[in-house]
């Protein structure tokens, strides 16, 4: 894994070779850059913004140390005197970010970097990586939350996922999404995500009898889960039956099924269990779902209560990338814009207010100038400033789940379906439409 210490040199060779160049030219007016997607998207009514907080942190402590020095010297690409420029680094600027998960929707920010040129620029893999990574992970996370219903629903998705700081960070974007619990110890213990978790197939297949396995399981861990499928989950849990009408004292959990149709065999396992009168045993179940496949079970009326999900939240199967976009919108106090085909770009520091109906549901968004005001939340908050962490800003990651969980659900219905929805209106102050029409005019001389 990266360590901490290096994230430093976690960048783009031409973020480095653009930092020289601007200090070369002693260019070191302040900049502002604004982080921001163009459009949703396909299956995603939002996205769920993560990490833009949490990397506001990690650039208060970024540092280019002498042995970092030395290594960017074996390039031989850069002058002495800018690797001693490096060496002194230390980001002085502002950043405004979002809450952690916030909903967004096309050009809104999910943060603006205000600083010199050079320092801004360093940022740019850095910041896209971390909000990038958790961002997508979250966005897919929630829409699996959101079809479960009060169903709990765990994270399977380590073995599968995208290296381990993936698995390790994605934790964390679970959290802000409304998952319940995961199986990845470090990052439980490290977000205070319940852990979660039964046995694998191989611990039954390791014995010669199933039962022998489960009985194991049941002394060491009472009120365990129970994995059913490995043989015929029918006859496991007829057996299991028996057993507890023997032994009254045994304490079972739940049996967790990861095979078949888990609709029928959820049904025909409940039966088994219920006509003998444990209904307080329930079913979990897990293998390649989905938000589509559990909406499915759900609707059918599985007797299913709670899902363990894997691969499709810790792959994002069905949109792994999220096109962001992190662009020069001021530079030295004047507008700045990119206009080539299709990525024309809004200059200018901006803020997002989210407006609300009477009942508290979001009702649009204004995408304005930073210094403009309208009614609604000002999404857009000091979380950096003069290099240092604004205090207060960033709130306890349990605060951070809560709000998240306020704000989605303040969302309308319709967004928090699975099905393609009406766009969220989204709307430019006349401020900004002005701007962007005479910045266009400058550049396109």
């Amino acid at each position: 894994m990266i360590r901490q210490q290096d994230l430093a040199l976690m960048v783009d060779l031409y973020e480095l070779a653009m930092a020289q160049a601007y200090w070369s030219e002693g260019m070191a007016d302040e900049a502002v850059f604004s982080l921001f997607f163009r459009e949703l998207p396909e299956h995603r009514n939002f996205i769920l913004a993560c990490g833009q907080q949490r990397v506001a942190e990690v650039i208060r402590d970024l540092r280019f140390t002498r042995d970092h020095i030395d290594r960017l010297r074996e390039l031989d690409r850069f002058e002495p005197e800018f690797l001693e420029w490096l060496a002194g680094f230390r980001f002085s600027g502002t950043i405004r970010a979002v809450d952690e998960g916030t909903p967004l929707f096309p050009q809104e920010p999910f943060l603006e970097v205000r600083a010199p040129v050079a320092e801004a620029q360093l940022l740019e893999s850095l910041v896209m990586n971390y909000v990038h990574l958790e961002s997508v992970l979250a966005s897919k996370a929630v829409r699996v939350r959101l079809a479960a219903g009060e169903c709990p629903v765990v994270d399977f998705g380590m073995r599968r996922m995208h290296g381990l700081d993936s698995a390790h960070r994605g934790v964390r974007a679970y959290r802000l999404a409304g998952l319940s619990g995961t199986s990845n110890v470090l990052a439980s213990l490290d977000f205070g995500m319940p852990v979660s978790g039964t046995m694998a197939h191989s611990f039954v297949q390791s014995h010669d009898e199933e039962m022998a396995a489960f009985r194991v399981y049941a002394k060491l861990y009472p009120g365990t889960t129970l994995l059913v499928d490995t043989y015929d989950s029918r006859r496991a849990v007829g057996r299991i039956v028996e057993w507890l009408q023997q032994e009254p004292d045994v304490d079972i959990g739940a049996i967790r099924l990861d095979s078949g149709d888990l609709g029928e065999e959820a049904a025909d396992c409940r039966k088994i269990l219920d006509d003998a009168g444990f209904h307080r045993i329930k079913i979990l179940v897990s293998g390649g779902l989905d938000e589509y496949r559990i909406a499915a079970l759900r609707e059918k009326g599985a007797p299913i209560d709670g899902f363990g999900v894997g691969t499709a939240i810790g792959a994002a199967s069905d949109v792994p990338a999220l096109e962001l976009a992190y662009k020069l919108t001021e530079y030295a106090g004047r507008p700045r814009m990119k206009n080539s085909s299709g990525k024309t770009s809004w200059p200018g520091e901006k803020q997002v207010f989210r407006q609300y109906d009477a009942d508290g549901t979001a009702t649009g968004d204004i995408i304005a100038g930073a210094h403009e005001t309208f009614d609604g939340e000002p999404l857009l908050k000091p979380v950096l400033e003069a290099g240092e962490l604004t205090p207060g800003a960033i709130a306890p990651l349990d605060e951070q789940v809560q709000s998240a969980f306020r704000a989605i659900n303040a969302l309308a219905p319709e967004l928090r379906g699975l099905e393609p929805a009406r766009p969220h209106p989204v709307s430019f102050s006349d401020y900004l439409r002005r701007l962007q029409a005479d910045t266009l005019k400058e550049v396109s001389r």
